[in-house]
């Protein structure tokens, strides 16, 4: 079994296996959309019957932990949609 560990300034942070498996998710598809549902069917998985809010709370405890942390990259929310792991162009 592989261990994740999501660290933010050298420091490791606590995050539950869901907001790692959500924020890896997200950064592995770089400024690309996802809705609710797309978000609970590939991190939660198909048989997810619970409510779709449980996507809205997990990217806010990750904007907590990962607030200020860089200014390159950022967790946004995309009005009407979902959500997507936002990188900026370096020029």
């Amino acid at each position: 079994m592989t261990n994740y560990e999501l660290k933010v300034n050298g420091k490791v942070i606590d995050t539950p296996p869901k907001e790692m498996e959500l924020i890896y998710h997200l950064a592995s598809n770089p400024n690309r959309v996802f809705t609710r549902d797309q978000l609970l069917d590939e991190v939660w998985g198909f048989d997810y019957y619970g409510d779709s809010r449980t996507v809205d709370v997990h990217v806010k405890r990750l904007r907590e932990k990962l607030e200020g942390v860089s200014d390159q990259w950022a967790l946004k929310t995309v009005w009407g949609v979902g959500y997507k792991f936002e990188v900026k162009d370096p020029n």
